[in-house]
């Protein structure tokens, strides 16, 4: 029966806790491999192709345009970083929702999660067949036909490599979560060294007058520039989806998402900056492997330029795997609590979620192939933006309703930091477009109806098991 205590009912921390301390899933992270998750699911497209498609909103200020959104995710990060200390689940903001918000406000801040995993994989993939072509055109002088590296409406009719970049993300997922980490701590390191070996080469060509004039739309072009490169930095999260896959969740989840949130700002200013000053803004629009070409046109040679291609074809793929991997982990706790299919919470010898994963990595794989990169990429921003938001108000109700409970990291200046985030969150939604928000109102109303109609009813809150038993707890 539909009433409001149903709607706002809370998962007690004690519960989620207990879970996450019986889960089935394997518990061999440390720090190190976290912080290469948070920055492998950051450090991808969003530098190597985004800036490019935000360059003409604010000029050379989009160096600005990409502080403002790192502020906003750096305030976001902390509340990131106290909940992910208090509450060590695999389920992110979502699981943080439920614990302080009730579970119609959860299953919301789910659905938007699962908007911005598996939208985000899809636009990365995108990004990541665009430098493919860039390294073949360097070194073999073809590159793949647009009717098969492109999707309706970017002249194409199935982007097939950036299809097949997910299926291969997919298959390492299934190895089992060591040797997913031990691919991704190797291409993290990859990438920055690319993005170092970026920065080297475009300074050589710095020209101060290609920073003039350097805010052309003013401040409205900033926060425009900032909408869009807040797609840049989704991912950071990504460490607090493997809370029970994690040695000591507690100490070192809080420790991942700052640091590699300080690292991946630190890298996008530095290219911004160097990338601008060697060609200015229209080169560094001109081309989909904005980066690639920006070291063609600084040193008038192809092989830095074929550098940076493979680099980033490696990299990014990177950023494939460990966003896919985030995505299924969300799923894992919503099949949990019983608001999703037990399917998605069933684990396989190797403490896989197996058909979680195989069905996530083909309906990814379907948008990565058929939709632009430019549509992903806002839908993924949305989708960020209000999970971060249901994050930063969690900070603030869980301090007020459970100021006993014990936390490894505590964000300074609560309410200040939380409503500042929350404030930039929304000041950031409301610069996306129109059509953006009419797809987010679409999908909404798509999860709201998939919850009355399957989640709200089979809640185990609403029908517990005997013994507590969960999916996962239940998987052979």
């Amino acid at each position: 029966m539909l009433t409001r205590h149903t709607l706002l009912r809370t998962k007690p921390v004690e519960q989620l806790a207990d879970e996450g301390a019986h889960t089935k899933l394997k518990r061999s992270l440390g720090l190190l491999p976290l912080v290469s998750l948070s920055v492998g699911a950051t450090l991808g497209t969003g530098i190597f192709v985004v800036l490019g498609d935000a360059a003409p909103e604010a000029g050379p200020a989009v160096v600005l345009s990409f502080v403002l959104a790192g502020l906003a995710a750096l305030f976001s990060a902390l509340s990131y970083a106290e909940l992910a200390g208090a509450v060590p689940v695999s389920g992110s903001a979502y699981s943080y929702s439920y614990a302080t918000l009730g579970e119609l406000v959860a299953w919301i801040c789910g659905w938007c999660l699962l908007l911005e995993y598996g939208v985000s994989v899809a636009a990365v993939a995108v990004g990541w067949g665009e430098y493919l072509n860039s390294f073949f055109e360097s070194t073999l002088g073809f590159r793949i036909p647009d009717a098969l590296s492109a999707p309706p409406g970017d002249g194409g009719v199935i982007n097939v490599p950036a299809a097949i970049v997910v299926l291969l993300a997919t298959v390492v997922l299934l190895g089992g979560i060591r040797e997913s980490a031990a691919v991704t701590t190797t291409t993290t390191l990859l990438k920055i060294g690319v993005l170092v070996f970026f920065v080297v080469v475009a300074v050589t060509g710095f020209r101060s007058g290609n920073l003039t004039p350097f805010s052309p739309m003013g401040l409205s072009g900033i926060a425009s520039g900032a909408s869009l490169v807040f797609f840049s930095f989704i991912g950071f999260d990504a460490a607090s989806t493997a809370g029970e896959e994690a040695r000591n969740p507690q100490r070192d989840l809080p420790r991942a998402i700052v640091i590699s949130l300080a690292i991946v700002t630190a890298a996008y200013v530095l290219v911004a900056l160097t990338a601008i000053g060697a060609v200015g803004v229209d080169t560094l629009s001109s081309s989909k492997a904005s980066l690639a070409a920006v070291l063609q046109a600084v040193t008038g040679t192809g092989w830095p330029a074929t550098v940076l291609a493979l680099g980033a074809v490696i990299a990014i793929a990177s950023v494939v795997l460990t966003v896919l991997y985030g995505q299924t982990r969300i799923l894992v706790s919503m099949s949990r609590d019983g608001l999703v299919p037990g399917l998605f919470s069933r684990v396989n010898r190797r403490a896989v979620p197996a058909a979680n994963t195989l069905l996530v990595g083909i309906v990814v794989a379907l948008l990565a192939a058929l939709v632009p990169l430019g549509q992903l990429a806002e839908a993924t921003s949305i989708g960020t933006l209000v999970a971060f938001s249901l994050v930063n108000i969690g900070v603030m109700v869980l301090r007020r309703t459970r100021p006993d409970l014990q936390r490894s990291f505590r964000a300074p200046l609560v309410p200040i930091t939380p409503l500042i985030g929350l404030a930039l969150c929304l000041w950031l939604v409301a610069g996306l477009r129109k059509e953006t928000w009419l797809a987010f109102a679409v999908w909404s109303v798509v999860g709201l109806v998939v919850y009355f109609g399957y989640g709200m009813r089979r809640s185990r809150l609403n029908t517990p098991r005997k013994g507590g038993a969960t999916g996962a707890d239940a998987a052979p």
